[in-house]
């Protein structure tokens, strides 16, 4: 008979919009005396638990960061591990994430992914576009100075052709160009393996988000992890250059 999963706690303040650097599988599986794609295989679990406890809370967006445009350097053999993994993941977890309501989206140049990942990453968006629960979005092939070029390229375009809607800033246009677009800006940062760097992540859109830094390698960030992690941020007063602390 299966046990019940650990209830969980009641949080004050949740964050509306966490994004997650999924850093430290190679220095884990390296720590072991394991090879590299070994970190990368035990992290998919990570992943799960984090998704699972996330839409539980009933946080409303999950940003994973899953491939950079760096990370192609990275030697070859690896990069094909990733990427099948990656592959197989959407296959085997595209129907509990669709039964459960969550919606999949993307950003990045995922055109420049392998067709396999590609085909299956499109085909599980497009299986759960019609979800309202929690967004959960996958940065592949993603680069926030990328990206933000890219809106900038289009910015003068969109901005003279009339179709911004009234009364819309010039951040707000511009916010509507990026992969985010329609997503509320990130709240809450969380960066496992003890680096201290954002790595050409989100840049735009973690302009106010608090920050996390753990030393706990990706593998071994599971739920309790993931819950101290939000709890410090329930205790945090944001400000957003203000005086008082505002509650969002």
């Amino acid at each position: 008979m299966a046990l019940p999963a650990n209830p969980l706690p009641k949080f004050d303040r949740l964050p509306k919009h966490v994004a997650v650097i999924m850093d430290g599988n190679g220095r884990w599986a390296r720590k072991r005396g394991l090879p590299r794609i070994a970190g990368h295989k035990v992290g998919i679990e990570s992943v799960r638990e984090v998704i699972r406890a996330a839409r539980e809370l009933g946080i409303g967006h999950l940003t994973l960061y899953a491939f950079s445009t760096e990370n192609w350097s990275r030697p070859k053999s690896e990069v094909g591990f990733i990427m099948r993994l990656l592959t197989l993941y959407l296959k085997r977890e595209r129907s509990e994430l669709h039964e459960k309501g969550v919606r999949v989206a993307s950003i990045g140049r995922i055109e420049g992914l392998p067709a396999a990942l590609f085909k299956e990453l499109k085909a599980c968006m497009e299986f759960t576009a019609g979800n309202r629960g929690m967004v959960l979005t996958l940065a592949l092939n993603y680069g926030a100075r990328q990206e933000i070029l890219d809106a900038a390229r289009r910015f003068p375009r969109r901005a003279s052709g009339g179709r911004a809607r009234s009364g819309a800033t010039d951040e707000d246009r511009f916010s509507a160009l990026l992969g985010t677009a329609g997503m509320p800006d990130v709240d809450f940062v969380i960066r496992t393996s003890g680096e201290m760097r954002l790595s050409n992540f989100l840049l735009w859109q973690v302009a106010y988000a608090e920050l996390y830094f753990t030393p706990t390698y990706w593998p071994d960030f599971r739920r309790p992890q993931f819950l101290e992690a939000l709890r410090d941020y329930a205790r945090r007063e944001r400000r957003f250059g203000d005086i008082a602390p505002r509650s969002a």
